[in-house]
């Protein structure tokens, strides 16, 4: 066997078609994400209600927003909203934004008290602040990604008002100290929390990914097992338990028939699957997670609809199925999934991979389950859209090809003498029952040799 060449180039070019896939899929789409950022969305909150200095009044506030604008002329990689605190409040909380820069309502007023006299008995001056919120449950590089843009803004901001304050307490008659003048140059504070918190147990944000990674490699899984268990109770294929070899008596019947026997016994596992799935996360390892009733339907639909998709593939490409299954639902699925990486920080291809690639889909309902409260609007009403869809596109893909298959005769097992008349009897018209019987008659050239 190791002499023959077909052996070691066929295996040889599928190893290297698969590995070098694999690592062009996995490392391109994660080897550069500064260097491919582009508009992120994070926001821009201005309450600065302004103060009145030197007979005008003044918003430091409006410069910030101004400030932030000017830079986002000559860099697309953060897409700045300019918004309202609800607003802000409302896309953190659905995974709208992965960040904000917050704009105190009195943040002028505390400027302007840098830089007047102090009173008699007067408390110590609070520094201007300006906050900077993170969203870890819409991924925690894109949140580090935003909270580190916002701080750059914020500190140039500061500098460009450290600027003016310098101005300003130079015209004066007395001259400030060297720590104060020190002060004024970089007045602002910086300081950052969470916009969105998450539970300890959430996995920093990263659970609904791994939940849904679960859930796909459980719905490739059962595929694959059902695939196995269907062709073997057909006799298609042997059972080996260790040096026991045992094969069920071939029962022919079509490919449709299969399929369908195949996906009926998908549907059961997933409700097994997606149950144990659930109990095990969230009763044993307690993650956080609530709307336990709705992430149990999602879990065992997820499983289900993976699970038949991967059988249609079997159907249509045979043994190949698998490895066309765990490129579709692996290899591309996880690098444009924006789970990790944010998809804004992805190149263009596998920013077009995402809009139709399942474990995307999956997780930002997951998201939506585990982090935003089960909001559609969070991703949960996208997620079940692409399911559905899904779901029919694997069932009209399967069983046509299976239908074509079987109507061209190729046939999984090929028949002889008796046999490969009871196709061409049903196609004219016999009941089923009838090719069944004389699938399990002997041949003639079967009982032959047994005579002689």
């Amino acid at each position: 066997m190791l002499r023959r060449p077909q052996l070691w180039i066929g295996t040889g070019l599928i190893a290297a078609v698969v590995s070098m896939m694999f690592a062009l899929l996995y490392v391109g789409g994660n080897v550069n994400p500064r260097g491919n950022l582009r508009d992120l969305p994070v926001a821009v909150v201005n309450s600065d209600r302004g103060a009145d200095t030197g007979g005008r009044h003044v918003n430091f506030g409006d410069q910030v927003v101004e400030g932030v604008r000017n830079a986002a002329k000559d860099d697309k990689s953060i897409d700045w909203q300019i918004v309202s605190r609800e607003e802000a409040d409302k896309r953190l909380g659905q995974g709208k934004l992965f960040g904000a820069l917050v704009i105190p309502e009195d943040f002028t007023a505390t400027i302007g008290g840098l830089t007047a006299p102090p009173a008699a008995g007067q408390a110590k001056v609070t520094p201007p602040t300006l906050t900077v919120l993170t969203n870890q449950a819409a991924g925690s590089i894109g949140s580090s990604m935003s909270s580190q843009a916002a701080q750059k803004a914020a500190h140039a901001a500061s500098e460009r008002i450290g600027q003016e304050l310098l101005q300003r307490a130079g015209a004066q008659q007395t001259p400030l100290p060297a720590a104060a003048q020190l002060k004024l140059a970089d007045p602002v504070t910086v300081t950052v929390a969470d916009g969105h918190p998450v539970g300890s147990r959430s996995a920093m944000g990263l659970s609904a990914f791994y939940y849904a990674l679960v859930l796909v490699v459980c719905g490739l899984l059962g595929a694959n097992l059902v695939n196995s268990q269907v062709d073997t109770a057909l006799g298609y294929l042997h059972a080996d338990f260790g040096p026991i070899r045992k094969r069920e008596p071939v029962q022919h019947t079509s490919r449709v028939r299969t399929l369908a026997i195949g996906m009926t016994l998908m549907l059961g596992l997933s409700l097994v699957m997606g149950t144990l799935v659930e109990v095990s996360t969230v009763a044993i390892l307690d993650m956080d997670a609530s709307h336990l009733g709705l992430l149990w339907l999602y879990s065992v639909a997820t499983i289900a609809v993976v699970g038949i998709g991967g059988l249609a593939l079997f159907a249509a490409f045979g043994t190949p199925g698998m490895l066309v299954a765990t490129i579709v639902f692996i290899a591309m699925a996880v690098p444009s999934s924006g789970a990790t990486v944010p998809l804004q920080a992805l190149p263009g291809f596998f920013r077009g991979l995402a809009e139709f690639e399942p474990l995307r889909q999956i997780t930002e309902g997951l998201r939506s389950l585990l982090y935003y409260g089960a909001q559609a609007d969070a991703g949960l009403t996208r997620a079940w859209i692409s399911m559905g869809v899904a779901l029919v596109a694997a069932l009209v893909f399967g069983f046509a090809v299976a239908r074509l298959y079987d109507r061209r005769g190729l046939h999984r097992i090929p028949r002889s003498g008796a046999e490969a008349q009871a196709p061409e009897a049903a196609g004219a018209g016999e009941a089923p029952e009838a090719v069944e019987a004389a699938d399990s008659a002997p041949s003639a050239e079967a009982v032959a040799p047994a005579k002689a």
